[in-house]
């Protein structure tokens, strides 16, 4: 292999790597999200937020199951972690 493609696919693992990391960072965030707006007494919300949870709401469900099902598993596991 030359030396160009060994800087190649190390550029790309690092990349890869990268691209991990903030899918973790944005599954935690997504299943905080999903855990909000479950518990959330859409009541007693001030009248100007509830475009904006409807809105998260929305975004939520328009998830792939198995995305907000991973985002859920990574919280639960977060929050056991802090117990």
């Amino acid at each position: 292999m030359t030396h160009m493609k060994e800087q190649e696919i190390s550029m790309l693992r690092a990349e890869i790597e990268m691209l991990m990391n903030e899918r973790q960072g944005l599954l935690k965030t997504t299943g905080a999200a999903a855990v909000f707006i479950a518990n959330l007494d859409s009541g007693a919300l001030p009248e100007g937020m509830y475009e904006s949870a409807e809105m998260l709401s929305n975004c939520l469900n328009d998830l792939p199951e198995e995305t907000l099902r991973d985002a859920l598993e990574k919280v639960k596991a977060e929050m056991a972690a802090d117990e």
